[in-house]
């Protein structure tokens, strides 16, 4: 045994001294292969038998191209860093734009006191000459005004993308209204259309479904606001009121006896309201369908974030937490469904569509949100979650 090392490690030392290139050098077996895929060079695709299925495969491993020859390589050559990524947009989130099927409205990240006097600017430095504004309600009508006398910027987009006829006049209304995230505003914005010289004067629709003329004017209000936002923010005392919250909010029985909260607003404020109760009652919200008007809530939960129901480092560790089965277990689900009706908006619980809650839980959570609303009304910016008039009785 002694012999074999002997001869092994004097055949190491004569192969080193001699430096032997079939050990170490370009082609021996412990050379370099760290450059070995340059020399890579593509094959023909695998022909598979035409009797057999297939499906189109993508290389793992493309060769990249540009890939340099011999002589550069001789130099030394360095992988160049990736291309740098293309970002869209301005890069301010402050405002974004939202769909739900045809309707679309602007999302922001502020609350509406302080987007109200920014938007209010935004019409008037284009030309928008303003025939009413309730700030109570968050809410600016514009006069009837020719293309001409708006901004050229802005009467060019209203024109190509919007398709405004010439020789029509075109005023807007646009509302700005509490989010359903504390914090945020949602503004939409809605436009009418008639012929110069015309005295009629429509109504607006209740339709929430967007017109080119809508959206048109609804990019360019985003494009001034988000030049609006770098130059800083102002707050208009006359929005800071709980304009979001309807003045009037009665508990009511229907035909059948089926408690319900009547609400003097429309669908767009009343949904937003309704949100903003909920949160105050410290009713947990598991998903919402605008478009349904529903509010699926969980009365067995709080409404804390996410991230605040998770257990602590001890609870897992010592396997405390809640599983999702035991969750779901003790789970009350039900649906606070929003219906227009005339120029009202009922609000039901429902255990499903087609079934009522019992009427001793619906009692107990219409009046919980009946009374975050009305103490949001009466203490305005001052409604924070789970915490409801100290007198009330929900």
């Amino acid at each position: 045994m002694k012999r074999i090392l002997g001869m092994t490690t004097l055949g190491l030392a004569v192969a080193t001294a001699s430096g032997c290139s079939w050990l170490w050098g370009e082609h021996g077996y412990f050379r370099d292969r760290g450059n070995d895929y340059l020399e890579a060079r593509e094959t023909p695709p695998m022909q598979i038998p035409p009797d057999l299925h297939t499906k189109p495969l993508d290389p793992l491993l493309p060769i990249p191209n540009n890939v340099p020859d011999t002589q550069n390589r001789a130099y030394g050559y360095q992988v160049p860093p990736p291309p740098a990524l293309s970002v869209q947009g301005s890069g301010n989130e402050q405002y974004s734009v939202q769909r739900s099927g045809n309707a679309r409205w602007l999302a922001a990240q502020k609350v509406p006191a302080s987007v109200w006097p920014t938007a209010r600017q935004y019409l008037t430095d284009n030309g928008f000459r303003i025939a009413e504004e309730r700030p109570q309600t968050g809410e600016i009508i514009t006069a009837w005004q020719s293309p001409t006398e708006l901004s050229t910027p802005l009467a060019r987009s209203l024109s190509t993308n919007g398709r405004l006829k010439p020789g029509n006049e075109v005023r807007a209304r646009m509302r700005i209204e509490p989010g359903v995230a504390s914090g945020s505003s949602e503004i939409f914005v809605q436009t009418q259309t008639r012929s110069q010289g015309s005295t009629s004067d429509p109504a607006w629709s209740s339709s929430q479904d967007s017109s080119a003329l809508d959206d048109a004017l609804l990019n360019q209000v985003l494009a001034g606001l988000d030049r609006s936002a770098e130059g800083g923010s102002s707050v208009s005392l006359l929005a800071t009121g709980a304009y979001d919250t309807p003045e009037r909010v009665t508990y009511e029985l229907d035909g059948s006896g089926v408690p319900m909260l009547v609400l003097d607003s429309d669908l767009n404020r009343a949904w937003s309201s309704v949100g903003r109760a909920i949160e105050g009652a410290d009713i947990r919200v598991d998903d919402m369908d605008r478009s349904l008007g529903v509010y699926y809530v969980n009365l067995a939960e709080g409404a804390q974030k996410p991230e605040e129901r998770k257990p602590g480092f001890f609870g897992r560790l010592f396997g405390k937490g809640e599983t999702k089965e035991e969750e779901d277990a003790r789970a009350r689900r039900f649906q606070v469904r929003l219906t227009q009706v005339g120029n009202a908006v009922q609000v039901t619980l429902d255990k499903t569509i087609n079934t009522a809650a019992p009427n001793d839980i619906a009692e107990g959570v219409l009046k919980k949100l009946q009374t975050s609303m009305q103490y949001a009304l009466r203490n305005p910016g001052q409604r924070q979650s789970g915490q409801l008039d100290p007198g009330a009785q929900p």
